[in-house]
């Protein structure tokens, strides 16, 4: 019985063993299954990630460049510049104003005094060598008139005087010395013709004038120009002491500016100048320096310098107030430098837009000093770039656009 025992008990020991194990063996394949399936997971997280980094690249690569059409870059008024290394060199820049060409500047005045009846001319009227700009009557004028049409009648009785006279001598009926007399006295006649005829020419009468206009005469243009100041009003007495217009010939004006003691050494007759005025902030008007004044006013300590520019389209209008760099003598040296418009802050950094393979890319850029309109820069692009000069706050407006598009 007891031996029985035994063996039962051995049975069911292994029973229990078996089934321990086979428990076992089960949770160690659950478990591996498990390990298994997470890492699969793991090993597609992983593959999602790297899926979204290299979206990630693109997508900063997209927002560094904007790709327009032809069309869409000519209505924003896209100009690109390829950048060249220049020549600078030192500069002076000076505030200035411009002024008419004094060398081409009249005022006009009546040449006696008249009451004014006509003002054909008006300011800023464009007029022509010779163009009545006004018409006065005047009572000297109307005297000359007269004077002129009495010498006329009195050479008409010593020129029949003198061919009688003449014809006379020829006969030996009367002495010679009447016939000299007579001559001299056709002589005094044609010259008091002549006399009346100038007086009457430099008053402004006219001698083929007739009626009431034998006392009126014209105030003209000196030369071609533009009526810059007007002062006559009709049904006023003018006089020559008061000027009625100023006319100016602006395809041609000077920029006066004052400079600086301690510049006097390094400016020169015939310097280049560049000028920007405030009306127009993206142009630069080339010049030179004309003229430096001899003296030096004791209150500012600076000299008068005049620049000569050309203003044929007459956009630079008197007493405009403006800047003028100068070239000043000294070494030059090659930089690269771009138009002012061309450099926009994006992000609170200094930004230019190049133009490669088919889009604007954003390029931050280091500026330097700013020259005659320009900026040098001193990193950031290199020869060759196609820059954007013009329409850059265009691309600027169309970059912040696409960011806040994706979320920025």
């Amino acid at each position: 019985m007891k031996t029985l025992k035994k063996l039962e008990d051995g049975r069911l020991h292994s029973g229990l063993s078996a089934a321990a194990l086979l428990l076992a063996l089960a949770l160690a394949g659950c478990g591996g299954g498990a390990k298994d399936g997470h890492a699969g997971e793991g090993d597609k997280h992983a593959e999602h990630a790297g899926d979204k980094k290299e979206g990630k690249d693109e997508h900063n690569e997209a927002e560094s460049e904007l790709t327009l059409t032809s069309e869409e870059a000519a209505r924003a008024g896209i100009k690109v510049e390829e950048v060249k290394p220049q020549a600078l060199g030192e500069t002076l820049t000076v505030t200035a104003t411009i002024r008419p060409d004094a060398d081409r500047l009249a005022h006009v005045a009546a040449r006696i005094e008249g009451r004014i009846v006509a003002v054909p001319a008006k300011l800023g009227d464009q007029v022509r060598a010779g163009q009545t700009l006004a018409r006065l009557d005047s009572v000297a004028v109307g005297e000359a008139h007269a004077a002129w049409v009495e010498a006329q009648a009195d050479v008409g009785i010593a020129e029949a005087d003198y061919k009688r006279a003449e014809s006379l001598n020829a006969e030996e009926i009367i002495p010679r010395k009447d016939f000299l007399r007579a001559k001299a006295d056709r002589d005094k006649a044609a010259a008091a013709l002549r006399a009346s005829a100038d007086r009457l020419r430099l008053l402004g009468g006219s001698p083929n004038a007739s009626g009431a206009g034998v006392s009126a005469f014209a105030v003209t243009a000196p030369f071609a120009g533009t009526v810059i100041e007007k002062k006559a009003t009709l049904g006023e007495l003018a006089s020559p002491s008061e000027p009625l217009f100023s006319v100016a010939d602006l395809s041609r004006v000077w920029i006066q500016a004052d400079l600086p003691e301690s510049a006097l050494a390094k400016v020169r007759v015939g310097a280049n100048a560049k000028v920007t005025v405030p009306a127009y902030p993206n142009e630069v008007f080339g010049g030179r320096v004309g003229h430096i004044g001899a003296s030096l006013d004791k209150d500012t300590r600076t000299v008068a310098a005049r620049i000569e520019v050309a203003n044929a389209d007459g956009r630079l209008k008197p007493e405009m107030f403006a800047t003028a760099t100068i070239e000043v003598a000294g070494d030059k040296r090659e930089a690269i430098s771009l138009p002012d418009p061309a450099i926009v802050l994006m992000d609170g950094k200094p930004t230019v837009f190049v133009y490669r393979q088919g889009a604007y890319e954003a390029v931050q850029v280091e500026p330097g000093e700013r020259v005659g309109g320009r900026t040098v820069l001193k990193s950031g692009l290199m020869a060759g770039d196609q820059v954007v000069t013009s329409g850059t706050y265009a691309l600027k407006a169309r970059k912040l656009k696409s960011q806040l598009g994706h979320g920025h």
